[in-house]
């Protein structure tokens, strides 16, 4: 047995456990939850994910399609992207979701997509957006103008970021939906333009939207708890400037953005999406010494302040997350202790200026 000792100071005792392949994580990051099979049952109409290339995308059009047949329903479920990785578009195809490559800001590729009453928007640029600023706009801020005049009759749920609400002080406890935004850098700056073209498009052509406030999402490949792990693992210092974290496992967040369906709105429904704890990294960082036999280095002080999210109002509608933070540190320590694939694709979260 394992004792994991929580930032409460209480000790929890679970069975060492692992995900040993990238076919059991794929399996497990899209199993659809009971309430996921509920709501894709009494949905109409098929689904479109626009921008599914991404390292969310594929794991939630696959739940789309096992929740879907669990549910007995016939629907099309289609994955849009430009698919520079051929191995995604042929996962997707392998577990029976269409594809289709399309450049969204070519208007005649995207006039060329077919109608669906439901589509999920995970289109964006933010890493590497210093530099391709005008990108980043393109991406973030224009873009869904042309969606929401090609997709009107639909339902969306539209992905966005809690750093559109900037640094909040620890003590509160995370940013809540009602916050006034005060987005720091290019990246946050255009998504509040995502936003807001999605609120004006909402209002003026009475389109159901949801607005995801993502903070952030994990698995074993990626994510936060991944970068403190292969820190720690290679002996590196671990800053603490940004001081505390919030992490929520990736098929939990594929499984709310699902339900949100249902929830869509006119004007939009905003709600955060991230995990319940707020989380100390250097807490975080112990753990994985204690799990991968490693002193921990540090460097910096935290801050009384960091990018967090409050989403007790997505727990209200849909529950807590499956998988606590306790259960993602064990698999994600035991993933990296046996050399398991990382997707290379650190999650800058230390970053405090906006600068990606």
């Amino acid at each position: 047995m394992l004792a994991l000792t929580h930032p409460n100071g209480e000790k929890s005792m679970m069975t060492l456990n692992r995900i040993a392949t990238v076919e059991k994580l794929e399996d497990r990051l899209s199993e659809p939850t009971p309430e996921v099979i509920e709501t894709l049952g009494r949905l109409d109409g098929d689904l479109i994910v626009l921008g599914a290339g991404g390292k969310m995308g594929p794991s939630l059009a696959r739940m789309a399609r096992r929740a879907s047949d669990a549910a007995g329903v016939r629907r099309r479920i289609l994955a849009v992207s430009r698919f520079s990785n051929g191995k995604t578009e042929a996962f997707l195809l392998a577990h029976g979701v269409e594809t289709r490559r399309c450049d969204l800001l070519d208007p005649a590729q995207l006039d060329e997509l077919p109608d669906a009453a439901n589509v999920i928007f995970m289109a964006g640029l933010k890493f590497g957006s210093s530099g391709q600023e005008a990108s980043t706009w393109a991406m973030n801020a224009y873009l869904p103008g042309p969606i929401c005049q090609k997709y009107r009759r639909s339902r969306i749920v539209a992905f966005s970021t809690g750093n559109v609400y900037g640094l909040t002080p620890v003590t509160r406890g995370g940013s809540l939906e009602s916050d006034v935004l005060r987005p720091a850098g290019e990246y946050a700056i255009s998504v509040v333009g995502r936003e807001r073209l999605f609120e004006y498009f909402s209002r003026r052509l009475d389109i159901p939207v949801v607005l995801l406030r993502l903070n952030y999402a994990t698995e074993l490949r990626y994510g936060v708890l991944v970068d403190v792990a292969q820190r720690v693992r290679a002996r590196e210092p671990i800053d603490l400037t940004m001081g505390h974290v919030n992490v929520i496992w990736q098929g939990d967040a594929n499984a709310m953005a699902l339900q949100a369906l249902a929830r869509a709105a006119s004007p939009p429904c905003v709600l955060n999406i991230a995990g319940p704890e707020m989380l100390s990294v250097r807490w975080l960082a112990k753990q994985f010494g204690q799990l991968l036999g490693q002193h921990v280095l540090f460097r910096g002080q935290e801050s009384a302040e960091a990018f967090l999210s409050n989403a007790q109002q997505a727990y209200r509608w849909f529950g807590y997350p499956r998988v606590g933070v306790a259960q993602m540190v064990e698999w994600i320590a035991a993933w990296v202790r046996m050399g398991g694939l990382n997707l290379g694709k650190p999650t800058h979260f230390e970053v405090r200026n906006g600068v990606f």
